[in-house]
């Protein structure tokens, strides 16, 4: 590599760490998933048909503070220490994490959700964009796919962990045993150093302006992306949130939501690091290629599951397989799209942007609407709408990659 391609000192070691870091983060958001049935039980009287709806509420109140809280953190991470902000955030959603345990009525496990969600929204727009500001665009597509690869992992352990502890120890200590690692973890973040530097250290690049905010809403590809994968975030969050249920509704034991999470850590992690491979590789050649293969992924994506839904099991895991392998092609090449195409000194603020979107329009809205749906129907019809926005977010990507080659060159040629 030449000098001008190198990852900065110390790169490595803070991709380490952002790792460890995003697998617990999907460890503790995957647990609630995990022991959702055993919560909706504690809670709320049998044969309610409004119970899941209600329920449901419990992600969108986390993804809900979450989205709101990360366009300010993240506004804050582009102007201070981003290792701080990460450090401070991870302390306080593995404390609401443990708090989550302790809660005696439904109310206040919601508020504890609420507290794991600001904690959430600080660490979610800083943490790829210092993996943004360390790694050059040659190679930021794969290390990108590594952090990502925590997503799918830590979801599938978030299941398997919530499944095998409140099985054995009860849903509370679900929550009370992922506390202790995401406190140690931030402690360490106050060890590392900002890659911008401090002070005056600090070129005026590094500096963000409301020029570089308006260039970034009006970068179509930026817009493009968002509205893809808000799409995509309806699906997948629909989906795992609802899984456990989901399994029980097709005559499946309580065991089985391990299966489920070996099927995403594998399927996922394989996809997750092919997806961001591939998409280095044919960039070179093709520069819409990181839309190509996320909108790909998800057309490939949706029919599987949908074949998924009407298949007896244990058939119905190999399509679910497929169905997880080709959604997840697209995490690590979407967010590198975000990353390339949005300045350095306002990506903090574009990852929040983007976060802000597409938990609001997508999971944040996912979860009691499917878990309604379900409520006065079936669950298979609840899953058909997961299926609908699998191909309508690979449909949007597709119509913005005429875009995405140019607006990434044009960032390039002035930074």
């Amino acid at each position: 590599m030449s000098p001008q391609s190198s990852p900065r000192s110390g790169a490595y070691g803070a991709l380490a760490l952002l790792l460890g870091i995003n697998l617990f983060n999907y460890i503790d958001r995957y647990v609630l998933a995990a022991v959702e049935p055993e919560i909706r039980t504690a809670f709320f009287a049998p044969n309610d048909p409004n119970a899941m709806a209600v329920d449901g509420l419990l992600g969108t109140a986390f993804f809900f503070t979450y989205m709101v809280s990360a366009p300010a953190l993240g506004w804050l991470s582009d102007r201070f220490s981003r290792w701080l902000i990460i450090g401070i955030a991870v302390l306080l959603w593995s404390l609401a994490s443990g708090a989550s345990g302790l809660a005696a009525t439904f109310s206040i496990l919601m508020f504890t959700r609420v507290l794991v969600g600001i904690g959430e929204g600080g660490y979610g727009p800083a943490a790829p964009t210092i993996l943004a500001d360390l790694f050059p665009i040659d190679v930021r597509g794969r290390v990108l796919s590594i952090f990502s690869a925590a997503i799918p992992v830590g979801g599938a352990l978030g299941f398997v962990l919530g499944g095998l502890i409140g099985t054995h120890l009860g849903w509370r200590w679900a929550f009370y045993l992922v506390t202790p690692p995401g406190l140690l973890l931030g402690l360490l973040c106050f060890t590392q150093r900002d890659p911008r530097g401090r002070g005056l250290e600090r070129s005026k690049q590094d500096r963000a302006t409301w020029s570089d905010l308006f260039t970034l809403l009006r970068t179509r590809s930026y817009a493009i992306n968002c509205f893809a994968q808000t799409a995509m975030t309806f699906a997948f969050g629909g989906l795992a949130f609802w899984f456990s249920a989901y399994l029980r509704y097709r005559g499946q034991p309580a065991s089985a939501t391990a299966i489920f999470g070996g099927i995403t850590a594998l399927a996922g992690l394989l996809s997750t690091l092919s997806g961001g491979v591939v998409a280095d590789r044919l960039q070179k050649r093709y520069p819409g290629a990181y839309f190509l293969v996320s909108a790909i992924g998800m057309l490939i994506a949706a029919p599987l599951f949908v074949a998924m839904l009407f298949t007896p099991f244990p058939a119905a895991w190999g399509f679910l397989f497929g169905a997880v392998f080709f959604g997840f092609l697209n995490t690590g090449p979407s967010n590198t799209a975000l990353a390339n195409v949005a300045a350095p000194s306002v990506r903090a603020t574009a990852f929040a942007l983007n976060i802000l979107v597409i938990h609001a329009l997508g999971d944040a809205i996912a979860f009691p609407a499917i878990g309604y749906i379900s409520g006065h129907t079936t669950m298979n019809t609840g899953f058909l709408v997961i299926s609908g926005m699998m191909l309508l977010s690979g449909l949007i990507w597709l119509t913005g990659i005429k875009f995405l080659g140019p607006d990434t060159a044009r960032l390039e040629a002035v930074t």
